[in-house]
Parts: C-alpha cells; structure tokens; sequence
C-alpha cells in the first residue's frame, strides 16, 4: 500500500513509461494476434490497459477517463496516445485530488473494503500482469518486446552474450 502521493506519484511514473514501450511497440497488424480464438487479442488487451484507468473514478477520483463500452480504438498509435491522455490525467488528479491522508480513507470494491492506497498499489500491477501477457503475443506476432525489467533475450544476443534459454 502507498502511505504518500509522493512515493505513488514516482512509482507510477516508473511504471506507465514501461507500458507506454509495450504500447508504442505494437503495430496495426499485431493487435489482432490472439491468445487464442476464445480469449482476448493482443489490441484487445491494449485497449483494456487503457480503459481499466477509468476505474479509479470510481474511487472518488474526477478525470476524463474511458466511457464504460466504449469503442475500442482501431490504431496501435491512437490506443498508445489514449493511454498517455488517460495516464497523465489520473496521475494529475491523484496529485491535486488527494492528499496522503486520502491513502488511508477506504471504499467497498466487490464487496470488500479496500484502502485507495491499496487500489493504487493494484492498478499499477494490473499494468505489469497485462503487460506480461502482452509481451507474449508480440513475439507470437513478430514484434521483438521492449525491455522492461531487465534485457530481453533479444538484447542479450545483441550485446553478444548468451541468453538463459
């Protein structure tokens, strides 16, 4: 859980630059790349990294978010600048909405009460579990997958050592 704006604000930062990679990476022809024919497609997923920010006004929080059904955006580079929009709009209203003490003020999610510190702790994972799956299907699309965490594999062969298979 997040006890300041501050350490949120910093974390956050971090985290949608790593997103925005995957995003900007994508292609037009790569966002129909499927998990597989039931689930989700790679654009799909895109589309939902941007529009589940919106759920934070839920939390009380005022932004311009995602109308709930929403059409989804047709573009890999209209999805990745709706993200930044939508990104630096929540960032914004956390950061003049809220104050530290605000962290600690809970609400009924699903049933459970749930500190806004703690949703923000989970909106930035819900980031990185997306962009995991995400990072998958590039490569499945032909797409070599930003660095996140640590080289790629890719980049590993680029510096001329061996990859961990």
């Amino acid at each position: 859980m997040f006890t300041t704006i501050a350490d949120f604000a910093v974390e956050w930062e971090r985290e949608a630059e790593l997103t925005e990679r995957v995003l900007s990476a994508l292609t037009d022809e790569s966002l129909q790349q499927p998990i597989d024919s039931e689930r989700r497609t790679l654009g799909k997923l895109a589309w939902h990294l941007v529009t589940s920010a919106s759920f934070m006004t839920s939390l009380g929080l005022e932004f311009e978010g995602v109308p709930q059904g929403a059409k989804a955006l047709e573009t890999a580079d209209e999805i990745a600048k709706e993200y930044r929009r939508i990104n630096a709009a929540l960032l914004q209203a956390v950061k003049t909405q809220w104050g530290d003490g605000s962290l600690n003020e809970t609400i009924s999610i699903m049933g459970e009460e749930w500190r806004n510190g703690d949703s923000l702790r989970f909106s930035i994972m819900h980031q990185a579990h997306h962009r995991g799956q995400m990072t998958v299907l590039m490569r499945q699309a032909g797409l070599r997958p930003p660095e996140i965490y640590g080289p790629t594999y890719e980049a590993w062969v680029d510096k001329g050592m061996t990859p961990l298979a």
